[in-house]
């Protein structure tokens, strides 16, 4: 039964493993430290993964699709059918995503957790985990159950048990849903005691008009149902959606089992801002790709203690930021991998 928290048991970060890194890139043929957020990211990745010879050849991002309820009250700048169009977008091949991610060596996985319309004729290509038509709005009802969160959340570590029968050994997240900017803001809200108006932005390019309205909603949201901040689980029952808590899920079921999780913007970091409440400690394996355009974003940042590793005004979301840093993962493990050390090249080390 998930509570408060959830019982997970997370394996320590390897300190050894990441020590063992460190040693190697401070004998490379430069000064030490000098590569600056790399020489930190190949350390990292050592210890989340215990191998301080870490590849990732079996790189996997994971969208999670699903509509939201409080898109009826005029939030977002495109209707609902987006949301179900863009999946079959994306199982097409078409969308930024799949561009960014052919680039990267990724595979994309598409899963609906709860779209407006059941979509048909995929092919298997889709995975179903739907929890609802959608969630309920917000502004005048939950967005689900308590039982649909925690199934959710539930049905995202499964979905890495699944992938993990590929090989997965790298883990990226990204989202669909018409709505989710205004749930990612509600939820940051409420998890950070922050006023809606300082954490809601443009999300699709709303005028000022418009955001100040879409934040009116979710400050209505947040007085009617009064979620419980030292509860991440009911904060999303409230005012979250069916993909944060999926995504929430997909964060546990990777870092219970070593696998490094690269986080796309604001709506994943929302998600990240909740289970790190529901599995403390569970952000030392996350790693943030870039920090979005949306407001709400910086202030999740801060909270987890994540340094984003790109910073390109992106706020598109789908998981094409944690596309983006990839790149910047494999030249991390390049340079640990393949320069030179001052022994091999005959090169004079530091005066030290």
């Amino acid at each position: 039964m998930v509570m408060h928290m959830l019982t997970v048991k997370l394996p320590s970060f390897d300190n050894v493993a990441a020590e063992q890194t460190a040693r190697r890139l401070d004998q490379l043929t430069k000064p030490r430290g000098s590569l600056g957020r790399l020489e930190e990211l190949a350390i990292q990745l050592a210890g989340i993964t215990g191998d301080p010879g870490c590849r990732f050849r079996e790189r996997c991002v994971l969208v999670l699709a699903a509509d939201h309820g409080v898109a009826r009250e005029a939030v977002s700048l495109y209707p609902q059918s987006v949301t179900v169009q863009m999946v079959r977008n994306f199982l097409r091949g078409g969308a930024a995503v799949n561009v960014l991610a052919r680039q990267a060596r990724a595979r994309v996985v598409v899963a609906d957790f709860g779209t407006l319309v059941r979509l048909e004729g995929h092919g298997g290509r889709l995975v179903e985990r739907r929890f609802g038509a959608g969630t309920g709005n917000m502004a005048v009802e939950p967005a689900m159950t308590r039982e649909q969160a925690a199934g959710a959340v539930e049905a995202g570590r499964e979905l890495v048990a699944a992938e993990l029968g590929r090989g997965l050994d790298l883990a990226l997240v990204g989202e669909m849903g018409i709505g989710n900017t205004t749930a990612a803001s509600a939820v940051t809200a409420a998890l950070l005691g922050l006023p809606a108006e300082e954490v809601t932005g443009r999300g699709t390019g709303l005028d000022e008009a418009a955001r100040r309205h879409k934040a009116g909603v979710i400050a209505r949201a947040l007085a009617l149902h009064r979620p419980d901040s030292g509860d991440a689980l009911d904060v999303l029952a409230k005012v979250g959606g069916f993909e944060l808590a999926g995504l929430a899920g997909v964060m546990i079921g990777a870092a219970e089992r070593r696998v490094p999780v690269l986080l796309d913007g604001f709506i994943a970091g929302a998600a990240a801002l909740a289970v790190s409440r529901l599995v403390p400690g569970l952000e030392r394996c996350l790693i943030a790709g870039h920090r979005s355009a949306e407001p709400g974003h910086r202030h999740i940042l801060e909270a987890l203690g994540l340094r984003p590793l790109l910073d390109l005004d992106l706020r598109l979301g789908e998981g094409t930021g944690a596309v983006l840093a990839l790149h910047l993962v494999d030249a991390a493990v390049a340079i640990r991998d393949e320069m030179a050390t001052f022994a091999d090249a005959g090169v004079d080390g530091a005066n030290l």
